[in-house]
């Protein structure tokens, strides 16, 4: 994803850019998290009381409880608190989240050497690996792809093709001298918002694919990579694409 993309790009601390969202649990952190357990335990006494049933008190006390917890999940991301990423980021992070329990390395926010661009998430698994930058677009505007060009209503989003392609291209390039051995990097836009006549559609080396299926297409892959190869392209990746937060 180019630079001029995003604002506020701020830069921090070298270290918090690999800080995770574990390692920022904070004082104030706890304090709010005791807060919407107390008032969990309020919700589950006054709803006892009222029916004249703990166990039903007890079901509202962690229906709360579960409900404040997707709540925090679904809006914490890895990048760090201070760079606020964007919608299309965040919900590609959190399919991300998903594939990181059955082996997958991830990456958010990484700055590709020599250029203004960035890559919004870098993944390493079993079926390879990949570049995604993620995208919000207008839904009432159509996609549609034309001579292999591809089109959100009248205009032309080649260029965004072409800057992801290079993004991936330059990551595969720096972990392959990294490594000392050939690393192929699949280029992918992750677009959110207009509907697509396709999961996945590959134009000019990158494939378009609709955000929701994030998942699915990283199950697309033909690689077969070890544990060892997943662990080495993966801290290959983490020293030759900075992070940029």
């Amino acid at each position: 994803m180019p630079a001029g993309r995003t604002p506020n790009r701020t830069a921090g601390p070298e270290g918090a850019a690999r800080t995770t969202y574990g390692d920022l649990l904070t004082s104030k952190d706890a304090r709010r998290w005791a807060v919407r357990g107390a008032a969990a335990l309020l919700v589950g006494l006054a709803t006892g009381l009222l029916t004249g049933d703990w166990r039903i008190g007890a079901t509202f006390a962690a229906g709360t409880l579960v409900g404040f917890i997707v709540y925090a999940s679904r809006r914490h991301s890895e990048v760090p608190r201070w760079r606020k990423p964007s919608m299309a980021q965040r919900r590609t992070e959190a399919q991300l989240r998903v594939m990181k329990k059955v082996g997958y390395q991830v990456l958010h926010a990484r700055e590709v050497p020599g250029g203004n661009g960035q890559i919004d998430h870098f993944i390493v698994g079993r079926r390879g690996a990949f570049a995604i930058d993620s995208e919000s677009w207008d839904k009432r505007l159509p996609l549609r792809n034309k001579l292999e060009k591809l089109y959100h209503g009248r205009f032309s989003k080649n260029e965004r093709i072409d800057e992801a392609l290079t993004e991936a291209r330059e990551a595969e390039r720096l972990i392959s001298e990294e490594l000392g051995r050939q690393v192929t990097v699949r280029a992918a836009l992750a677009i959110y918002g207009p509907g697509m006549p396709w999961d996945s559609h590959n134009l000019r080396g990158v494939d378009i694919i609709q955000g929701q299926k994030v998942r699915k297409w990283l199950r697309s892959g033909k690689s077969r990579l070890t544990e060892k190869e997943i662990e080495e392209i993966h801290r290959a990746a983490q020293k030759v694409l900075p992070a940029r937060y």
